[in-house]
């Protein structure tokens, strides 16, 4: 067994904020974004109330001469806990410049809600299962709704800080459903910590013993007829984060589970500001793997 220390950011680790599901714009929310970043809800069949997510659709996506095109669509994990599905919605302005300029083809985003202790699956707490509620609620609900190609081939995962761990383990529990995979400043340190600790991550938050992003790599290593997964890890060199995604990519590649690696010189902790400096490199990794992918 190992020891707690004091994380750097507590707010990182612990869920005492007020949490909601369904998190509708205020007066200012999108003020600034593209007109086409919409919030919408989903009735959860497992909880019986309101999931809220934002979606960005591309422009003309609406118009009569697209009613029959399809589109990719990335799935963006918010850091932080508890979750809301505003926290990472700024980065639809930089996909949409994307877009327009032709960098990359249009392309759905959509940002979700990680639940109470965003990502994981914590039954300790009323209605937070956040893992299965992207996974077997939300993910089928896009589908249905918008016109994504409904195919792994066509389907990309990221996500930054929490949202990169999220990523991380569901990637390596569910690679049949992402053809395009990029968990970025990934806290891989409390990960260890939640597999040392037979998966307590503190003295306060308790999770399933083995379900961590080390044991889980280790394990989807282990598989003898494992897809193919090609992800990506993103991580500024000013993170506090970034010693423990070095160490990470080493661990991977002692598995054998060859990935690419973008550290992005002087960025911190910031999903923004690393989508700034290198985000078109997320997008690019993501159209790659779709202009491969069925």
């Amino acid at each position: 067994m190992g020891s707690f220390a004091q994380p750097k950011n507590p707010r990182i680790f612990e869920a005492d904020e007020v949490f909601s599901w369904n998190n509708p714009p205020g007066e200012w929310t999108l003020q600034k974004l593209p007109s086409t970043l919409r919030h919408a809800t989903f009735e959860s069949p497992s909880m019986g109330l309101k999931v809220g997510y934002y979606v960005y659709l591309p422009k003309g996506y609406d118009l009569p001469r697209n009613a029959g095109r399809q589109y990719p669509v990335v799935y963006h994990l918010h850091g932080g806990r508890p979750g809301s599905e505003k926290k990472s919605i700024s980065l639809s302005s930089f996909v949409d410049r994307a877009i327009a300029s032709k960098v990359i083809p249009p392309t759905i985003y959509v940002f979700p809600n990680g639940g109470p202790m965003s990502w994981y699956n914590y039954p300790q707490k009323r209605n937070g299962l956040g893992e299965d509620v992207l996974i077997k609620e939300l993910i089928p609900h896009v589908d249905a709704t918008y016109r994504t190609f409904g195919t792994r081939g066509k389907r990309a995962l990221e996500g930054f800080s929490q949202g990169g761990r999220g990523t991380t383990r569901i990637m390596f529990k569910y690679p049949g459903l992402f053809g395009s995979v990029a968990p970025g400043g990934s806290g891989y340190e409390p990960e260890m910590r939640i597999r040392d600790n037979r998966g307590a991550e503190s003295d306060k938050v308790r999770f399933e013993p083995g379900n961590d992003a080390w044991t889980l790599a280790r394990k989807f290593a282990g598989r003898s007829q494992a897809p193919r997964l090609p992800f990506l890890l993103w991580v500024g060199s000013k993170g506090f984060n970034y010693e423990y995604n070095l160490k990470y990519s080493a661990y991977l590649r002692k598995l054998g589970l060859d990935h690419q690696l973008l550290v992005v010189p002087g960025a911190p902790h910031s999903a923004r500001i690393i989508y700034e400096k290198q985000g078109v490199e997320l997008m690019k990794f993501h159209q790659r793997n779709f202009a491969s992918g069925k």
